[in-house]
């Protein structure tokens, strides 16, 4: 609290305080009052006058103060009027019950809306695990007839939709988290598995190397990010020999696992915003780009405690490492 807007505040005070003392000095004349006793008088007055305000602008700051570190320190900053001393002057509780207010009906806003949330949450849930099962029968009968084409849509669709789940699920993996021990090969080869037609089709030479390491984390959440990283590896490849390897290498404390495609790679420039909602990049095809892939991967990682970066050189190729810490956990387990 600055002393220009305590002093703005209080400056009608002060020009009352003026006009009595014009108004005293004119009353002590016509008094013939001795001017020595004048100047003591007011010499006094203005002593008191200085204390008053100084202790009134400490008090007064230190009360402003107390205010912005109670709401610095509160999570939930709507919560603001239920922390906050009931003020004794009149013109402060006309706001303090004008703020309380205010903040109840946020509250009742904001319990409104996350209802309305987690209610859409819980329909896209039901919807995407509903519409899986006649997916599932289309692939069947398209595989059943050998109409690989129709088969590769329906994939699509189900990736799609699998894509529509974990972004609806994707702010609550504490509800659905359970950390364990896993080999890396066992979650990725079912992964390769399930993309092996459309790797055949579009001819792309997939290798594997070292991956019967050991990681702790949730498999679930570890194999859509894996799969939507693979996912989005394939729809870039622009070159005649298409090249996809995955490996992993052991440091102290770490496993990094790294997923290399020798595609058109991304531009130095797109680089910072590879992981950003919605972006697909300036130089990549964007006929089945959503932009959510990588999002999704980074957002979980973050959530799973994993950390992930790309390296990549423009024509050329991209590199996608995901680093997991070995902890306290890891060793407990061993």
């Amino acid at each position: 609290m600055k002393l220009f807007y305590y002093l703005e505040e209080k400056i009608f005070f002060i020009l009352y305080q003026m006009v009595f003392l014009f108004l005293l000095k004119i009353a002590f004349h016509a008094m013939q009052i001795p001017t020595n006793i004048q100047i003591s008088f007011f010499a006094f007055f203005l002593i008191i006058f200085v204390f008053y305000f100084s202790f009134d602008y400490w008090k007064m700051k230190k009360e402003y103060q107390k205010i912005i570190q109670t709401i610095n320190e509160l999570e939930e900053k709507y919560l603001i009027a239920e922390v906050l001393p009931k003020p004794h002057c009149l013109k402060n509780k006309a706001y303090y019950e004008t703020l309380k207010i205010a903040c109840k009906a946020m509250n009742d806003k904001i319990t409104k809306l996350e209802n309305e949330a987690i209610e859409y949450q819980e329909y896209i849930e039901s919807f995407a695990h509903e519409i899986k099962l006649p997916i599932s029968a289309l692939s069947l009968i398209y595989d059943n007839e050998k109409n690989y084409e129709l088969k590769e849509i329906v994939k699509k669709m189900d990736d799609l939709i699998e894509q529509m789940l974990y972004y609806a699920i994707s702010e609550n993996t504490e509800k659905d988290y359970f950390v364990k021990k896993l080999i890396l090969s066992e979650v990725i080869h079912p992964i390769i598995l399930n993309y092996k037609d459309y790797f055949f089709k579009n001819e792309i030479s997939i290798s594997v190397n070292n991956l019967e390491v050991i990681v702790f984390t949730d498999e679930k959440w570890l194999t859509f990010i894996l799969a939507q990283i693979l996912q989005n590896s394939v729809k870039y490849f622009d070159k005649k020999n298409k090249k996809l390897e995955i490996s992993s290498t052991k440091e102290k404390n770490k496993t990094i696992l790294t997923i290399y495609d020798n595609g058109c790679g991304i531009k130095n420039s797109d680089l910072p915003r590879v992981f950003e909602k919605g972006f697909t990049g300036s130089n990549r095809k964007k006929e089945h780009a959503t932009g959510m892939g990588l999002y999704l991967a980074k957002k979980l990682c973050d959530q799973l405690g994993l950390n992930i970066w790309i390296e990549s050189k423009e024509k050329e190729y991209t590199k996608i490492f995901i680093l997991f810490p070995e902890g306290n956990f890891h060793n407990l387990k061993k």
